[in-house]
């Protein structure tokens, strides 16, 4: 048997018995390996921290925030993000909306039109809009509380603000000193910290016990009620005196329903009572006062929206204008009902019934009949009231189901990648159901309208023969037959088309409903402005709307988000954060 002293000799190496005592070098591969996933690390870590920048995740805490110089500085660093947020979607979404009508445009023009999309006035408004509003919103809302704490009475606060702001600076340390002996409540907590807004020092802070500090910080920085009224409407009026005239007023509305429905959703809440379908309730009294509107009334409407109403209700607007002169003055345009028997595709039998209706109209005297516009007018394409409403529908439903479609399915393609990527049959069958019950929808209030303006002329003229003929035993009274061509007939008839909102998913009525609010609200006070049922509101009537309710939006906000819409609160989250 061989020694090992004999190996040792033959030059191989004794096998080892235990773990070597020596330092042992880490080869390069592996120093290499783990050098990359450090830097791979730091990498992923700036990655979350420039998201951070673009997109809040859920569940980021409040900042503490201990003076005036903090809040200040805390503002103005999320009125750069949100307003550099707000240019970027401004600018992109200007782009998206350009390259649709690009092939449109000059190839001489297009450069110069990308340059204004990306750079124009536009981008520029809506970045300093809502930069301008979160920069002094998260002021006022960090610098309240300090100025004015929750655990001292207001009358209190406010008395030692006036006697700080009004006393006279000590020429020296012993004038402050006897200051100091003469007032001694001078060195409350409160006080204190205004006169001094620095973070508390470690002797005041070793004080108290760790818990007590957060207790004290804690009622200190509670916000109340009001400091998110005052904050959201000094920010908002100012914030939307930036963007165009022409804009304000839709911003305003929009803000002012939504501060709406979130003070109601509370209130309602808090005090134990419920509406049933109060949105389809809110939906139907808006959508009368905005058919009475576009009916009678369109002044009172924008344009753009009477014109959108007009194509959405394939109705000739020149049947629109004459049923408005008939209920106004009882005469019409003839060159309103020429437009009309021009069609190429009119009817036979409402060409015969539209014809006559010329002939009567030229006579001397003219003969104009009931106080409306003719029914043929609103449907010369089809023949009979029974036939319009399953024709009516189905070219409202075509006309909505691209338009619907691309408002479902784009959201769910930005918002939902997810979830579509892992169910794609699922969720474009959600998406196509959702298209069909939207086009569906507003193709049941078209007709609705429709149907109710056919029967109420058919009906009129059924009483009416009744009342004069001879023959006939009952007698319809005048005031039925008034009531039938009434303007509030009009208004009815809006009211009834409101229920087709039934059709609708129960999430999305709520939306619609805020949606067509705005625009009812509108009409109702021009009208009684008209009549100086209410005052007039200048040049400065959008910012004055538009501070009311971005106060009570930023008061429910703060105080019980829950009952703002969830659109809305996402994007007040993203743009302003907790406080």
């Amino acid at each position: 048997m061989a020694h090992p002293s004999d190996a040792l000799a033959a030059g191989d190496p004794a096998p080892l018995r235990r773990n070597p005592s020596y330092l042992q070098f880490t080869p390069r591969r592996a120093m290499a390996s783990f050098e990359n996933l450090v830097v791979l690390a730091n990498y992923e870590e700036t990655l979350r921290e420039a998201r951070k920048m673009v997109w809040r995740d859920r569940g980021e805490p409040a900042v503490d925030i201990h003076d005036l110089w903090e809040c200040v500085e805390h503002g103005m660093r999320g009125g750069l993000r949100a307003g550099a947020i707000a240019f970027t979607i401004r600018s992109g979404v200007n782009l998206v909306l350009l390259l649709a009508r690009i092939r449109r445009v000059s190839k001489k023009a297009r450069l110069a039109l990308i340059q204004h999309a990306l750079l124009g006035s536009d981008s520029f408004r809506a970045g300093a809009m809502l930069g301008s509003f979160v920069a002094i919103y998260r002021i006022l809302l960090n610098a309240l509380p300090l100025l004015f704490p929750a655990n001292i009475p207001l009358r209190v606060r406010i008395r030692q603000l006036i006697d700080t702001a009004l006393r006279t600076p000590p020429d020296s340390m012993t004038d402050m000193e006897s200051a100091l002996e003469d007032s001694p409540s001078l060195l409350g907590p409160s006080s204190a910290e205004f006169i001094l807004p620095g973070p508390p020092t470690s002797q005041r802070s070793a004080r108290l016990s760790s818990t007590a500090q957060a207790h004290q910080a804690l009622v200190r920085k509670k916000t109340r009620r009001w400091h998110a009224i005052i904050a959201g409407a000094t920010a908002g009026g100012i914030a939307i005196l930036f963007e165009k005239r022409s804009r304000r007023n839709v911003i305003a509305q929009q803000l002012f329903v939504r501060g709406l429905q979130g003070s109601y959703n509370s209130y309602s809440d808090k005090r134990g009572f419920h509406i049933p379908h109060g949105d389809v309730l809110v939906f139907s009294i808006a959508c009368g006062q905005i058919l009475y509107g576009f009916l009678l009334r369109p002044d009172t409407l924008p344009r753009s929206y009477t014109t959108w109403i007009n194509t959405a209700g394939k109705i000739p607007a020149e049947s629109v204008a004459m049923n408005r002169d008939m209920v106004r003055t009882g005469t019409f345009k003839l060159s309103d009902l020429d437009t009309v028997l021009d069609w190429d595709d009119l009817a036979p039998g409402n060409r015969t019934e539209l014809t006559l209706r010329r002939a009567l109209a030229s006579q001397t005297p003219p003969i104009f009949g009931a106080r409306y516009g003719p029914c043929a007018a609103t449907h010369p394409t089809v023949d009979g009231c029974l036939q319009v409403p399953p024709d009516r529908f189905f070219a409202v439903f075509k006309w909505m189901f691209p338009i619907y479609g691309a408002l479902h399915l784009i959201p769910m393609l930005l918002f939902k990648r997810k979830s579509f990527v892992k169910d794609p049959l699922r969720m474009l069958a959600r998406a196509g159901w959702g298209t069909t019950r939207s086009s569906a929808f507003l193709g049941v209030f078209v007709v609705i309208y429709q149907s109710y303006y056919c029967a109420n002329q058919n009906l009129h003229r059924y009483l009416s023969a009744l009342r004069a003929s001879s023959t006939s035993s009952f007698k319809p009274p005048l005031w039925l037959l008034g009531m039938l061509i009434s303007k509030p007939a009009f208004w009815f008839g809006g009211l009834l088309s409101g229920l087709s909102l039934f059709v609708e998913a129960k999430r999305r009525r709520g939306e619609l409903a805020m949606y067509v609010l705005p625009k009812g609200l509108e009409s109702a006070w021009v009208m009684a402005r008209g009549k100086g049922l209410v005052f007039r509101t200048g040049q400065y009537g959008e910012a004055l709307l538009t501070a009311i309710g971005m106060g009570m939006v930023m008061s429910t906000y703060q105080n019980d988000p829950q009952y703002l819409s969830g659109l809305v609160r996402r994007v007040l989250y993203q743009f302003i954060g907790p406080n």
